[in-house]
């Protein structure tokens, strides 16, 4: 799934194509929306399958939000 379809905030996804992140993992296409939605998130998944990204991304889509 592209990171495009997401509903990530427009300015992200520039920098995310910048650094080689054309597709979404499926923890992140699973956990990202969930977490824009303000549900809370408990993921269990390999090291490596975008944990990280799939809580970071929707925290800095927040900050965007802001004008952070």
């Amino acid at each position: 799934m592209s990171f495009d379809t997401l509903g990530l905030a427009p300015v992200l996804l520039p920098a995310l194509r910048k650094a080689g992140f054309a597709q979404a993992t499926p923890v992140q296409a699973a956990a990202i929306p969930q977490a824009l939605a303000g549900r809370d998130l408990m993921v269990s998944s390999q090291t490596g399958s975008g944990k990280t990204a799939a809580f970071m991304l929707p925290a800095l889509h927040r900050i965007a939000a802001h004008g952070g």
